[in-house]
């Protein structure tokens, strides 16, 4: 199910330019024997920007990301990193620092040994070594623990030792796959603000791997969301959240209530719960008859009169800053809606209506 491209506000979005392209691929894609886990990819990076590569496990956003660092041999197309064919590189050639989800920290040697080491095998000379080590210690906040070894460290102070270890020889590129999710909630939340302080003081170009929504949202500069092996819709965070392209962004970004039903000529969607008004702003292209609503939860108030839809509440779920009401319309869907702390208090069986404004849902077609 996609988006009417003719509503108002689908807009593309895009980096002020110009900005250099990074790492660009064209027709990428990659083969198991029968199995085609990555159809053909055409991406842009562009230099300096966080890109977080999100989607569910099998959408084929670790076998890009193991193309591009070399680990992995493409079945067809090029990738390109500073305009340079880099597509048959070897991995050593590329210019590329990963920090892996294990961090991959060699146990016999202390933090700063760690850090050293890729300065090391590239030959740099001892003064300069200790002073680029020492400065990406500053960078990541572990100045005074270079002697411990990683089994003295959490799994955050690791996660740093483990950026500050690419970052040391500065690659070209920084590809980060799954690097927080070995992390507590509260520990990787706080670790996200350090990647984006680093990433906005160092300026490094950084490719970012993750299954978790909220992260992807928190960290990039642009999100590239793949769903079997395609990349679904590539946008900022507020795009990919406030304008899915189909319904599966709008599932897999969030929580978003759906209302299927028939355009009507009055330009309404009569629905199962009735008849509601369209987004504002969107016309609907010729011979499209039926169409989904997509409203998020925090859009959706609880009307004193004159709402859309009539329900009774099933659940209340408390969250501190928010509470979510769950609602069941007459058809039996369910909706949820989610009010800010202090907001009259609904109880489960309490009758409500629901009322949002025309502009803060979006039609998609079917």
């Amino acid at each position: 199910m996609a988006s009417l491209a003719s509503c108002a506000d689908d807009v593309r979005s895009t980096l002020p330019r110009p900005v250099p392209v990074k790492m660009r691929t064209e027709g990428l894609s990659k083969h198991y024997g029968t199995a085609l886990a990555l159809h053909p990819i055409d991406l842009e990076v562009h230099s300096g920007e966080l890109l977080t590569l999100l989607g569910p496990s099998g959408s084929g956003k670790t076998t890009l990301l193991q193309i591009i660092c070399g680990l992995v041999e493409p079945t067809a197309g090029k990738l390109f990193i500073d305009a340079i064919d880099r597509t048959h590189a070897l991995a050593h050639q590329r210019d590329i620092g990963v920090v892996f989800q294990n961090y991959a920290l060699f146990p016999h040697l202390n933090v700063f040994e760690n850090i050293a080491f890729p300065l090391q095998m590239r030959r740099v000379d001892g003064p300069s070594i200790r002073a680029k080590v020492m400065h990406a210690l500053e960078m990541v906040g572990l100045e005074t623990f270079s002697g411990r070894f990683p089994r003295e460290l959490s799994g955050g102070q690791q996660q740093r030792v483990a950026l500050a270890r690419c970052l040391v020889y500065q690659p070209s590129l920084l590809l980060m796959d799954e690097s927080l999710s070995a992390l507590d909630r509260k520990l990787r939340e706080s670790m996200q603000i350090e990647i984006k302080r680093i990433h906005r003081e160092t300026g490094s170009t950084i490719i970012f791997v993750t299954h978790d929504q909220e992260e992807a949202l928190a960290l990039s500069d642009r999100v590239c969301l793949m769903n079997t092996g395609r990349i679904e819709q590539i946008g900022t965070p507020e795009d990919i959240y406030e304008r899915p392209r189909t319904t599966f962004v709008a599932d897999f970004i969030g929580i978003s209530n759906k209302l299927r039903g028939r355009i009507t000529p009055e330009s309404r969607l009569a629905t199962p719960d009735g008849a509601i008004p369209l987004p504002a702003g969107c016309a609907v292209r010729a011979g499209v008859t039926e169409a989904t609503i997509i409203v998020r939860p925090e859009h959706v108030r609880i009307a004193t009169e004159g709402g859309y839809l009539g329900g009774h509440v099933v659940e209340r779920i408390y969250g501190g800053s928010e509470t979510r009401l769950l609602v069941r319309l007459a058809s039996g869907a369910v909706m949820t809606v989610r009010q800010p702390a202090g907001s009259p208090s609904r109880e489960v069986g309490a009758i409500v209506s629901l009322h949002w404004l025309e502009s803060d849902s979006r039609l998609l077609d079917s």
